[in-house]
């Protein structure tokens, strides 16, 4: 029998972002795939643990570590001393896991696996505010990656980037696809007139709309989004398929959101773009099943959860031509260059004007879900190391 540590401060944070969707279903496998281990949880915040982690008392295998102390206090102490070490503050343990790039310290003793979800940080710098910026500088992720035993990249592309950038040797890095749960995506299209009527209220939704949902942030490509759909309202007018079609840029600010809300407002199709702000998990599916088309040019990916939840929800998906996203949709999307706005709006035009089209990219996005379903269920987290 093992004991495990995780650290799962990933999930402490108040929005839910892709690193905790991977988190929650990593901690989800281990439980199911190795119930004859013991688990020991390792979380750390001046306040109480809040009720979203009472799930995990109902496992007798599981031991869950809450430790209130001031985190700036933690992580520079981790930093500058390299103390406490996690492993020890859970009373030993045999490997320790981290979910996502933290401050931290631990024995020499204790096995390290290290989840990695990208490396945007290294290839657009530019894309993330100097005080994020500061915060992997002083974490050093590279060091991190070479201290681990063994690392879990989300992607074939992550693979390759921790080889190409950081020198690791491929044989210490197992590919994990993140494992989704994507039931109540592939159920949207078939929910109630009155539920969907009801989430299209409470986020001001139009009939006809073209959706990107992510992370308010440079990297996520908006201006560029903003863009494309400019150019296609200017050249569908008067048009059919132009009819009442607007933007729904669905989701929380980021790092340098700023810049990327002004541009909006200074758009001369401002009225026909509709901001929601933060989306409840559970309204999400209807979200996208609700939209025309789901347009996600990001410019770098780790792997690209929206996609995704996109295609299992049955809506045709328009995205990035580079890093992840051509991996993880497999030919069941359009791909276009990220930096070139006119090239996704040719891209907008063909599927809202050609259904036989359409329906053919619907298609494939379902058949590329049943594929990556049927990976999520594959063992990919082997502790024997």
């Amino acid at each position: 029998m093992n004991k495990i540590g995780v650290d799962l401060r990933c999930l402490q944070e108040e929005k839910t972002t892709g690193v905790q969707e991977y988190a929650l279903g990593l901690v989800r496998f281990l439980l199911e795939a190795y119930p004859q281990n013991r688990f020991y949880f390792f979380t750390n915040s001046f306040q109480s643990l809040p009720k979203e982690f009472d799930w995990l008392e109902k496992y007798p295998n599981v031991q869950l570590k809450h430790f209130r102390v001031p985190n700036k206090l933690l992580n520079f102490s981790f930093w500058w001393l390299n103390w406490p070490a996690i492993d020890r503050l859970l009373g030993g343990v045999d490997i320790l896991i981290f979910p996502n790039l933290a401050y931290t310290a631990f024995s020499w003793r204790c096995r390290r696996i290290l989840v990695v979800h990208d490396l945007s940080f290294e290839y657009y710098s530019e894309h993330f505010s100097l005080k994020r910026r500061l915060w992997h500088f002083l974490l050093n992720p590279r060091q991190f990656c070479h201290r681990s035993n063994k690392i879990i990249a989300v992607s074939q592309s992550t693979k390759e980037d921790l080889m190409n950038y950081y020198g690791i040797a491929a044989n210490k890095i197992r590919i994990g696809y993140p494992p989704l749960r994507l039931e109540a995506y592939q159920q949207a299209e078939r929910a109630r007139v009155e539920v969907k009527n009801s989430v299209r209220k409470k986020y001001q939704l139009p009939d006809n709309y073209i959706l990107f949902l992510g992370t308010i942030e440079p990297r996520k490509n908006i201006t560029t989004v903003i863009k494309a759909f400019e150019h296609l309202k200017q050249e569908g007018k008067g048009k059919e398929w132009e009819k009442e079609l607007k933007l729904v840029i669905a989701g929380g600010k980021g790092w340098l959101w700023e810049k990327i809300l002004e541009r909006v407002k200074k758009s001369p199709w401002a009225k026909e773009i509709i901001l929601t702000g933060f989306v409840d998990a559970q309204d999400k599916p209807l979200i996208y099943a609700m939209a025309k088309i789901f347009l996600y040019p990001s410019f770098f990916e780790g792997f690209g959860i929206p996609p995704v939840e996109a295609m299992a929800a049955g809506t045709p998906v328009i995205t990035a031509n580079c890093s992840s996203l051509p991996e993880v949709t497999a030919g069941a999307a359009i791909l276009t260059d990220p930096s070139c706005s006119y090239e996704i709006t040719l891209a907008l035009k063909e599927l809202l004007q050609d259904d036989s089209l359409r329906e053919e990219i619907i298609i494939r996005g379902k058949q590329r879900i049943s594929e990556l379903m049927r990976r999520f269920q594959q063992p990919q987290w082997h502790l024997q190391f």
